[in-house]
């Protein structure tokens, strides 16, 4: 992976309608979406030259923009070729994309009724989100202490930049002490999250996965259930209890950027990669490759 500074590389970037050179794409210190995080975006995958679920994802910026209370003043057509141009301008084969709008700098103060709404797309190369061979051994996580918070008090079902702070502090203390990532309990105690990913577990050939109510129903969560039902496997969406994890049998993660990844551990409780997590890795790589109807 690319260790170079994301604010020196090389490239184009669509910023507010328009491909600008890479390190000419920049904002004001004092840009709203910096100070009170009124910022939403989505991660995407270019896997052989085209944009995995695209429509899907412009569909959801759109929706994340309106429950913050602003409107992109695009339509998802505009995004979806925005998106691509700027695949193509980079040259990017596999990759990954950030699409991204935030309020500017026009007024500064919690209240920021006539700021412009600014909207950009950066692409780059990019390989799988944890080492390759931890991957297949089964990543280890750690329960963190921050936990995803209720509906009522923060726009979860927003893909909104301040949602992830405590994600941050989250895989920070995960890695510090030895961890790969850190799984989040909701504000009830019950298992939620990665702090980038969802969660599944297996148990005597059943799926099963958190209900999404206070957190994002994601788009690489959905096809995983897709395909695990195409294969026969039982998905059942449920309350999920951490002492549960003593009785599972595999886990795995699922995210844009995670992909299908298998997990060993979770603090004490052990899972052993199997053939569900391998069958849907498989699955999945040949759903993003369009060796099989996505």
């Amino acid at each position: 992976m690319d260790t170079t500074s994301f604010a020196e590389r090389d490239g184009f970037i669509w910023f507010n309608g328009e491909l600008v050179d890479w390190r000419d794409a920049n904002v004001h210190v004092l840009t709203h979406g910096l100070h009170y995080a009124s910022s939403v975006f989505e991660g995407e995958r270019v896997y052989d030259g085209e944009i995995f679920k695209l429509t899907e994802h412009s569909e959801r910026l759109i929706k994340s923009a309106n429950i913050l209370g602003f409107d992109l003043g695009l339509t998802v057509d505009e995004i979806n070729q925005a998106c691509l141009d700027t695949m193509h301008a980079n040259n990017i084969v596999d990759g990954y994309l950030r699409p991204v709008a935030w309020r500017g700098s026009e007024m500064m103060g919690v209240s920021a009724q006539q700021n412009k709404i600014n909207f950009a797309v950066a692409a780059w190369v990019w390989p799988s989100y944890f080492d390759p061979e931890a991957r297949m051994k089964g990543i280890r996580l750690q329960i963190s202490d921050w936990r995803r918070p209720s509906p009522d008090t923060i726009p979860t079902q927003s893909k909104a930049a301040g949602l992830y702070m405590i994600c941050t502090l989250s895989k920070h203390k995960a890695e510090s002490d030895g961890f790969d990532d850190a799984v989040m309990l909701d504000y009830r105690g019950r298992i939620a999250e990665a702090t980038g990913a969802n969660i599944f577990f297996t148990k005597d050939g059943v799926l099963h996965t958190p209900t999404p109510d206070c957190f994002l129903d994601g788009i690489t969560r959905r096809t995983v259930i897709d395909l695990a039902k195409a294969r026969g496997i039982e998905v059942v969406e449920r309350i999920i209890m951490p002492e549960e994890m003593a009785d599972f049998e595999e886990c795995f993660l699922t995210g844009t950027a995670a992909e299908v990844t298998p997990v060993g551990a979770i603090n004490d409780y052990k899972f052993t990669p199997g053939t569900i997590c391998q069958t849907l890795i498989e699955d999945y790589e040949n759903c993003v490759r369009r060796k099989v109807a996505a």
